[in-house]
């Protein structure tokens, strides 16, 4: 066998295996939401989906399962941390990548990686007796400290490793090229960065921003520990729109965790349902971003 008819059954090879991987990982997604949808058929069928999607009472003693609660704790919080999270992770890629000098760079990269390592429930520790109090002193009528407030902050903490550091690698990927010619046009360091290096690099950073979405969305022991856990629709406590976060709430992913160890029958189906619309969140995010992207780039 001739060394270019070994290459090319070598290539042949590697082909058919990346064409497995990739089926192999589509195939696992469509069984996760095959079992998780066959468990949540019954929910279905017996309650309905609208009724259940519409539905702000979960009392699965009394026959009552709507999730629009937890859909609406699952999406405020994790507003509230893209809302904290994204600005400080992409401040800190900037200043990584276009300021800090080198021996900063050693010192504070590995600090943020470090981040991404320590368990959800470190965080959840954290928020209970350093957040949750410090939220008690705001001034509003019931405020204890448990709610979207805190459960967003601990939520952009733990985001924060993941967008920053792809963010990062994404300024960085930008050519060389387009930071020495808008400074040879007579452009400033930040005006580079603000109106090139960003624009540039926009599809890693959205990369970047819905990853730490589907962390975010993912999130539950954490969120348990430091919402409140009560599942009522989040209101204003005041006058003030943004008390909102003050109040208490319960996400998706905290309502399968607390309760599936017990949950039997028609209850059990309805976690499995609340697992099928937090699925759905997710596909939606995904197909977000690629629509984004698309548009971006015309």
């Amino acid at each position: 066998m001739t060394s270019g008819s070994r290459r090319t059954g070598l290539e042949k090879t590697m082909k058919t295996v990346l064409l497995v991987s990739a089926l192999a990982s589509l195939l696992i997604v469509l069984l996760i939401f095959i079992f998780t949808m066959k468990g949540a058929l019954p929910a279905f069928r017996e309650l309905g989906v609208w009724e259940m999607l519409s539905g702000t009472t979960w009392r699965p003693g009394n026959g009552e399962f709507g999730i629009l609660a937890m859909i609406a704790g699952s999406g405020l919080v994790t507003f509230g941390a893209v809302l904290i999270g994204v600005p400080l992770a992409l401040g800190t890629a900037v200043f990584l990548s276009e300021i800090a000098p080198g021996w900063i760079v050693k010192i504070v990269r590995p600090s943020i990686e470090l981040l991404a390592g320590i368990p959800s429930v470190v965080y959840g520790l954290f928020g209970m007796v350093v957040l949750v109090p410090l939220v008690r002193e705001i001034p509003a009528p019931g405020n204890a400290g448990f709610g979207l407030l805190s459960a967003s902050i601990v939520l952009a903490v733990m985001v924060l490793p993941t967008i920053a550091s792809i963010s990062e690698f994404a300024i960085r990927s930008v050519p060389g090229g387009y930071r020495e010619g808008s400074l040879a046009l007579g452009a400033t360091k930040w005006e580079t960065v603000s109106r090139v290096l960003i624009p540039a690099a926009r599809p890693g950073i959205i990369s970047a921003v819905v990853l730490g979405l589907g962390r975010a969305l993912g999130e539950t022991i954490a969120m348990i520990m430091v919402i409140g856990n009560s599942v009522i629709l989040p209101a204003a406590i005041t006058g003030n729109p943004l008390s909102i976060f003050l109040s208490r709430a319960r996400t998706l992913t905290g309502n399968i965790a607390v309760e599936i160890s017990y949950a039997t029958g028609v209850h059990e189906s309805a976690l499995f349902a609340t697992g099928v619309v937090l699925f759905v969140l997710i596909m939606l995010v995904n197909s977000s971003a690629g629509f984004l992207l698309k548009r971006g780039a015309r």
